[in-house]
C-alpha cells in the first residue's frame, strides 16, 4: 500500500505560549475549542472570521469579524486554522510559511507545520500520544487507556520525586546516578495511591 500523505514525523515539544499572541482563523465550534486550549496555555488569542458563533463570543479573545488577511498574522507566535474551506486553510498556511510562524490546521495535515497530540495531564506530568496525523481516533483511544491508569496519585508522586531530586542536587550529587527505577519497581505508586505518603517517601529514600 502506498501513502501519498506528506511526512508528519517531527519533534515533540511543549510550546510555551504564556502572554504570547496566537491567532485562530475560523469562528465555529472547532475554532472555539482550539481557542479555549490556547487560552488555557496562557496565550493572548485573536480570532479572525466573517461569522462568529456564540461559543466564540463567550471567550476572552479579541475578535476580528471579517475575512482572513495575511497581515492578521504579523505578530503571531502560533496560528490555528479551523475552517472547512481548503483555500482559506492554504492561504493561512502560506502566510505562516512566509513569516516562519508555526501553523496547525484542524484535520488538514497538508496545511500544517505543527500537528497536535492527544494529551493526558496530572499536574505537571504530561503524556502525549501522536499518530503522525494518520489516525487521531487511535491516539484518542490510547489516551483514554493511559488516563484510566494515570490517576491523581501520579501528580502527588511527581511532587515527592521532585522534592527528593532537589535534596540530592543540593547535596552536590548528580540525581542522574540515583536508582529511581528501583523505587518504581518496589511499589511506590501503590503506596501513594493508598495515601501512604510517609511510607512512600521512606521507600524512595531506601531505594536511592
Amino acid at each position: 500500500m502506498t501513502n501519498d500523505r506528506p511526512s508528519l514525523i517531527g519533534l515533540p515539544v511543549n510550546l510555551l505560549l504564556q502572554d504570547r499572541p496566537a491567532v485562530v482563523v475560523g469562528g465555529g465550534r472547532i475554532a472555539a475549542r482550539k481557542a479555549a486550549s490556547l487560552i488555557e496555555a496562557g496565550a493572548v488569542v485573536t480570532i479572525v472570521a466573517p461569522q462568529i458563533c456564540d461559543e466564540v463570543r463567550l471567550l476572552q479573545v479579541r475578535i476580528v469579524e471579517r475575512e482572513f488577511q495575511p497581515s492578521d498574522l504579523d505578530e503571531a507566535w502560533y496560528v490555528v486554522t479551523a475552517t472547512d474551506q481548503p483555500a482559506v486553510n492554504n492561504a493561512v498556511f502560506e502566510a505562516c510559511q512566509t513569516r516562519r510562524t508555526f501553523c496547525n490546521s484542524a484535520d488538514d495535515p497538508a496545511n500544517c507545520s505543527v500537528t497536535l497530540m492527544s494529551v493526558v495531564r496530572q499536574g505537571d506530568l504530561v503524556v502525549a500520544i501522536g499518530s503522525g496525523g494518520r489516525s487521531p481516533a487511535l491516539a484518542t483511544w490510547l489516551r483514554q487507556h493511559v488516563q484510566s491508569e494515570m490517576g491523581p496519585e501520579y501528580s502527588t508522586l511527581l511532587e515527592i520525586l521532585s522534592t527528593e531530586r532537589e535534596k540530592i542536587r543540593s547535596a552536590g550529587t548528580s540525581s542522574e546516578d540515583a536508582n529511581w527505577q528501583k523505587a518504581f519497581e518496589s511499589g511506590i505508586v501503590d503506596l501513594v495511591r493508598a495515601g501512604q505518603l510517609a511510607e512512600a517517601e521512606e521507600l524512595l529514600r531506601s531505594c536511592l
